[in-house]
């Protein structure tokens, strides 16, 4: 029995330290990406008058798709000499080190779970505007209001809760992806995008040291839980549709 020996251990621990670091730089790249590109896709689909429901179930299929498959798709659509860098190296000349530089590792990572994501966070999002009465955005109209008034005055604030609800899903999603870097990077380069899940799994079944491993996941979840509640005091405001 250890006592608290593995709670004071941790936060000496330059690798975790590290580790905490990725997935600020993880968070800053993924909770933004995440929710522009599903509200862009919720609008677009509120706006569509056709072929909706294929749209929205083609988006989701990515949801449900094997992380390994299409971990192994992206590492080779992505590769020095994969498809991607072929077209851009023919239009411009130069080719792109996704994976070998940091920040573009962590930026092509958070692009592929976002591509995963869009459809089913574009959904919450999607339902989220359908709440919204469209008498208020007649009123608005008539008292003389344009698009860009009425989409930050009715549509953003009516649609808050969704919002939040996509921020704090996409929040927990970064302390919890492991498939993606994984498989893509492996960690590298520089241990750039080990997240709290790799270093979990290494610590339990490479390094053989459960109990370490288990502190881990428990500073992981608490820290996960607290980011989750700021989120909600700071940015969460009750709704009104009357």
């Amino acid at each position: 029995f250890v006592g608290l020996a593995n709670f004071v251990r941790i936060f000496q621990d330059s690798t975790f330290i590290r580790v905490m670091l990725n997935t600020v730089n993880f968070l800053a790249y993924l909770v933004p990406m995440v929710l522009f590109a599903s509200l862009a896709f919720a609008i677009v689909l509120a706006k569509l008058r056709y072929f909706r429901t294929f749209i929205m179930l083609s988006f989701l299929v990515a949801n449900v798709s094997s992380g390994v498959a299409y971990s192994i798709m992206f590492s080779n659509i992505f590769a020095v000499n994969g498809p991607l860098n072929k077209l851009i190296y023919k239009l411009f000349g130069f080719t792109i080190p996704w994976f070998s530089d940091p920040q573009l590792a962590v930026f092509s990572i958070c692009l592929i779970v976002t591509w995963k994501f869009i459809g089913y966070y574009g959904l919450i999002l999607y339902a989220g505007l359908q709440a919204i009465p469209s008498n208020l955005y007649e009123a608005a109209r008539l008292d003389g209001a344009n698009r860009r008034t009425i989409f930050w005055k009715i549509t953003l604030p009516l649609l808050n809760p969704s919002l939040i609800t996509v921020v704090v899903l996409s929040t927990m999603l970064t302390f919890g992806i492991f498939t993606e870097p994984y498989m893509i990077t492996g960690g590298g380069p520089m241990q750039r995008t080990t997240t709290f899940l790799i270093y979990m799994y290494d610590t339990a079944f490479k390094r053989i040291n459960p109990s370490y491993a288990t502190t881990v996941a428990v500073v992981t979840a608490m820290m996960s839980y607290g980011l989750v509640m700021l989120i909600r005091r700071l940015f969460e405001k009750e709704v009104s549709f009357v």
